[in-house]
């Protein structure tokens, strides 16, 4: 047994308190007749989840705010289950517990720009090749334009029962423009699709990172020229080894860096290849030009290769290792820095404005960004880990795991910026302080290696001047004292070899200036290396 009901645009208005800026309805008519089971509760709402309702409310509603209010409610009202886009061949419906587990939308709706942008390609391209008409591409592309508004501004409804990116997109373009929207997925499949979006997405990722990473070297040359002529002690094993500029110190992270920028701009090269045609896995029969969609979305060229175009996620796996190489230079940085602002070293001393305190300690001052930093590496390389356990094991072609590939590149692209970012304000907002690392910088006879060389500058093998060099420090520890404060004789007692000009080889200063190779931490090397990098950065003054 059914019950007949009858709707007018007025009668609908008034049920559900419309309100629209004009504050006049439209003089057309909107009718419509619908069949309701007399078991259903809500007959208006199944009228306003009707996809004609809303398509017709959007020919006589003319403004934005309108069309957003329109898409809003009627979205809303929507109480029963739509029919999935695949569903031809499915008698039942999937329960919720398989809906809930199998969808993506949560977190694959970042994808939408990307995902909306390969649409319009690939509608315009349909419609040259005469797949589909002019006008349907038209209705298309204003349709996604439509639906790009309501995304940006917050008001599109995102639904669970429509999966995925794709397919909420794609039905609220049918809602829109009716059987126009049914076109666009001719020749298209969303294997392809989504590793188009995928791929856009990750391009602009690099560009992003590639972008911070240029700042933080900016931040770390400027904190290296702000600091000219400061010496440190440069470390291996963790023990003190030789004195170095902190300028040629900072100047290394840079140049690391330099190299996880251009592993991001060699990634890119390989990213930049368009799937979009190659469907499902095998291609299609229909006379579309791949080559056309490829060029309109700024990539290098069609994937020659159908297959492989869906299958596989090796440009994801290079992004998430350039990630995780990157990360893993940020998190020895921090932790060099932790070590240099604790109470032991007392090298550095970061800003109030880039520390945190304790909440039971008083008088802490703790370097936390850049404790974070060091601690969020780990979930980098971990982003990484998990995707190449997730295709390590995957036949060709497309599978759905490789749904599972998105929040791990997600997270890591996310990671990374924030990473990058704090680095930098970080470098920002620390101060050397030069009296207290003087003041360290006699412990450890940095000079015992400067004095090697000086006995190999007399003529002495390598290996005998090490040996004579150990001896000189062992007597400097026995009278507690530096080597530049041995006496000439005292030394002579050691070997004959040397001579009043050893004491230009000896001090912590003199040091330094005796490295002259290229590369070097020699004042006039370290200067040639700061000259490279403010021309290459772009740094005024």
């Amino acid at each position: 047994m059914t019950r007949l009901f009858f709707f007018s645009l007025e009668k609908v208005a008034h049920l559900c308190e419309w309100s629209f800026p004009n504050k006049h309805l439209p003089s057309v008519v909107m009718e419509s007749l619908l069949l309701v089971p007399s078991s259903s509760a809500n007959p208006l709402q199944l009228f306003l989840s009707h996809p004609q309702t809303k398509r017709s409310l959007f020919l006589i509603l003319k403004t934005t705010h309108e069309r957003a209010a329109v898409m809003q409610m009627t979205t809303a009202a929507s109480a029963t289950k739509e029919a999935k886009l695949w569903g031809g061949r499915f008698e039942e419906s999937v329960t919720e517990t398989v809906e809930k587990f199998t969808e993506s939308i949560s977190f694959d709706k970042a994808l939408y720009k990307h995902d909306i942008m390969g649409s319009r390609a690939h509608a315009s391209m349909l419609a040259r090749q005469g797949l589909i008409s002019e006008s349907d591409a038209d209705s298309i592309l204003k349709g996604l334009d439509e639906i790009e508004r309501q995304i940006d501004d917050g008001k599109f409804a995102w639904r669970t029962d429509r999966e995925d990116v794709h397919m909420n997109i794609e039905a609220a373009l049918t809602d829109l423009v009716g059987e126009a929207a049914k076109k666009l997925h001719t020749a298209r499949s969303r294997n392809d699709q989504v590793c188009t979006d995928l791929r856009l997405w990750c391009r602009d990722a690099v560009d992003s990172i590639l972008s911070r990473i240029r700042h933080l070297q900016v931040a770390l040359v400027m904190l290296a020229m702000k600091n000219e002529g400061l010496i440190v002690p440069g470390y291996t094993h963790l023990q003190r080894a030789q004195p170095v500029l902190l300028q040629h110190l900072l100047l290394a992270y840079v140049e690391q860096l330099d190299r996880d920028a251009d592993r991001l701009l060699d990634c890119r090269v390989r990213i930049n290849f368009c799937p979009l045609g190659a469907c499902a896995l095998a291609g299609t029969g229909l006379p579309i030009d791949r080559f056309m969609t490829s060029e309109a979305l700024g990539f290098t060229a069609p994937m020659r290769n159908s297959i492989d175009a869906v299958s596989d996620r090796d440009f994801v796996l290079e992004l998430l290792s350039a990630n995780s190489i990157t990360a893993i230079h940020l998190s020895r940085l921090g932790e060099e820095w932790v070590l240099w602002a604790s109470e032991e070293f007392g090298f550095l001393t970061p800003s109030d404005s880039v520390s945190t305190g304790s909440s039971i300690m008083p008088q802490k001052k703790n370097p936390d960004p850049v404790e974070l930093v060091r601690g969020k590496s780990a979930r980098v390389v971990g982003d990484l880990v998990s995707l190449l356990v997730l295709c390590k094991g995957l036949p060709q072609a497309y599978n759905r795991d490789l749904q599972e590939d998105k929040e791990p590149v997600f997270d890591s692209v996310k990671t990374i910026l924030g990473m990058l970012e704090v680095s930098a304000e970080f470098a920002k907002n620390i101060t050397f302080n030069w009296e207290r690392i003087k003041s360290a910088l006699p412990a450890g006879h940095l000079d015992a290696t400067t004095l090697a060389d000086y006995l190999v500058k007399k003529g002495m093998a390598f290996r005998t001047s090490h040996d004579i060099v150990g001896r000189s420090v062992a007597m400097c520890v026995s009278n507690n004292c530096q080597l530049q404060e041995l006496s000439l004789d005292k030394l002579r007692s050691i070997s004959p070899v040397f001579d009043e000009d050893v004491y230009e080889f000896l001090g912590v200063e003199n040091s330094v200036k005796k490295f002259t190779s290229y590369g070097s931490t020699g004042s006039e090397c370290v200067l040639d290396q700061l000259n490279y990098w403010v021309t290459k950065l772009g740094i005024n003054g």
